[in-house]
């Protein structure tokens, strides 16, 4: 009888399976009745939230892109006269422009304030601390319209009434609260010996926020400045009561004027609404890498 080494079985014999090819050997197991059900019971709610979520959207570009009296759910025969009725008759070239520079105006001052407030927020001890960060939370209860006549009237006096910076001041008054005490929890994350490292070495308190704070920043600037470039941009209520002529009006009045008393243009409408979603997703697309860690950075107490 031939006995083969022990060094060359060890030679001969198969490899152990890595922790990769264990993994897929178990995910390519049989499929039982419990994994099924734990599959559907993850997969069919996530399902369903997407199909509830995107199906109105899809609704919305099929009347956009079909003509008036196009029937079902394929998007076929394709039009484009509701995109020209929509930028030529209801003039959406200026609702453009008015929504951009109220949302970039609101962005902007809501962001270097957040900025301001966030920084003193986190990193000084003064009386009544919490219940400031309190009072800030509180004021996101507050509904709009409550202070809609008070706003008006202060508008009135000021003689800002038809005019796209009373939308600013206003839309950046109820953006500021959250985004500071959002701006608050990054910069709490942010270690306080960077700031002491820098300021050793010679610089002030605001070079070593310019210089070490603001780039580390950037992910909760993008997040701060996105919710309030989104709160801005679909704001309907200042818009509709502090604007009266229509070239200063905003988008969402501008596609609130094409229902009719006795009739709506929902191509025209369906076509506004398209382009009006069109800059958010766009926006979207390039800073959501951004987006997704100010939002973890913030969420997590450190």
């Amino acid at each position: 009888m031939t006995t083969i080494p022990s060094g060359a079985r060890a030679e001969h014999a198969d490899p152990p399976p890595s922790g990769a090819n264990r993994a897929t050997r178990s995910r390519r197991g049989p499929m039982t009745p419990t994994r099924a059900a734990r599959a559907v019971s993850l997969f069919g709610p996530l399902t369903l939230f997407v199909v509830f979520t995107l199906l109105p959207l899809y609704w919305m570009v099929v009347y956009a892109v079909t003509p008036t009296n196009h029937e079902g759910f394929v998007p076929w025969p394709l039009t484009g006269s509701h995109f020209s009725s929509a930028w030529n008759n209801l003039g959406f070239a200026y609702l453009f422009r008015n929504s951009a520079i109220v949302g970039a105006s609101t962005l902007v001052v809501t962001v270097i304030l957040a900025l301001a407030a966030g920084y003193a927020l986190a990193r000084f001890e003064f009386r009544g601390k919490k219940l400031l960060i309190l009072a800030l939370l509180c004021t996101q209860f507050v509904p709009g319209v409550v202070l809609l006549i008070p706003l008006f009237q202060i508008f009135k006096r000021l003689s800002l009434i038809d005019n796209l910076l009373s939308l600013v001041i206003s839309d950046t008054v109820f953006q500021i609260p959250l985004a500071a005490v959002l701006m608050a929890g990054f910069i709490r994350n942010i270690p306080v010996n960077l700031e002491e490292a820098a300021m050793v070495d010679g610089c002030s308190r605001f070079r070593s926020f310019l210089v070490i704070m603001l780039p580390l920043l950037r992910p909760a600037i993008v997040a701060t400045g996105s919710f309030a470039f989104i709160g801005s941009w679909n704001n309907f209520l200042f818009a509709l009561m502090f604007m009266n002529s229509q070239h200063n009006f905003t988008i969402p009045v501008g596609l609130a004027n094409l229902i009719g008393e006795y009739n709506v243009d929902y191509g025209a409408l369906a076509a506004g609404g398209t382009l009006a979603a069109m800059p958010l997703v766009i926006i979207f697309a390039f800073v959501q890498k951004y987006l997704v860690q100010g939002m973890t950075a913030g969420a997590v107490k450190g």
